[in-house]
């Protein structure tokens, strides 16, 4: 099992925010909450302070919340746990590239925003996934693409293998579940929790039909579920 190295004061407190709900903290309590890491309350101001200078948070009626960006990774993790569950009519949702001659810069843009959307590229150009998500498919607004819904003619287990490596993200998850579990250390334990969070933000949320035997994601959000309630309790508790 690979060592988890504890996560620096900022992201301590970006950690502590994006697994709040509300998503909004006080200074009293984000300092207390970083002392239950080990992090100094001077080390933590000063951590505010970038992580506001650089948009990660925003100040609101004197509490801490998240910025834009951050904001908007929380829903889409919020989010997982719907989508996860929905039926689905074996159709697919496809984004094809229409439009050539663009900047490497912008390739890398829509590259990073369809997979947000937890398409996978079929060939260059060419990105699909099943049509069994609820959220809308904002991508669509993109004029370089024309966007389609098919049914694929090759078994869509096949094809889905072909396009995520299922066993090594499943076998990922399963080891991050274990950390999980038999790690007590509070800022150890925040680090593997960040890290649980990263890898269901790649869960290709396929639907069940289309899944391996055991697939962890469901164990994981439940994990993490509970380790939010471990967050919630201590931005609560009472100063000693």
């Amino acid at each position: 099992m690979p060592a988890v190295v504890p996560l620096p004061a900022r992201s301590v407190m970006l950690s502590l925010l994006l697994g709040s709900h509300p998503d909004r903290m006080s200074a009293a309590e984000l300092v207390r909450a970083g002392e239950h890491f080990g992090i100094p309350a001077a080390t933590t101001r000063v951590a505010l302070t970038r992580a506001v200078a650089a948009g990660d948070l925003q100040r609101d009626r004197g509490d801490y919340v998240l910025g834009e960006r951050l904001a908007a990774r929380q829903r889409r993790q919020d989010e997982a746990v719907l989508d996860a569950e929905t039926a689905w009519d074996g159709t697919w949702e496809m984004a094809v590239v229409v439009v050539a001659g663009r900047t490497g810069a912008e390739r890398a843009a829509l590259r990073e925003r369809l997979a947000s959307y937890r398409l996978a590229e079929l060939r260059e150009g060419v990105w699909t996934r099943p049509a069994n998500l609820r959220r809308p498919r904002g991508y669509a607004d993109e004029p370089v693409l024309a966007t389609f819904s098919a049914t694929p003619d090759e078994d869509p287990g096949d094809l889905a293998v072909r396009l995520w490596d299922l066993s090594a993200w499943a076998k990922e998850g399963r080891t991050l579940l274990r950390q999980l579990e038999r790690t007590s250390a509070p800022a150890t334990r925040l680090a593997v929790a960040a890290h649980v969070v990263r890898h269901l933000a790649t869960d290709p949320l396929l639907p069940a039909a289309l899944l391996p035997q055991d697939w962890p994601a469901a164990a994981m959000r439940t994990a993490y579920a509970a380790y939010q309630d471990e967050l919630r309790e201590l931005a609560l508790a009472p100063s000693r």
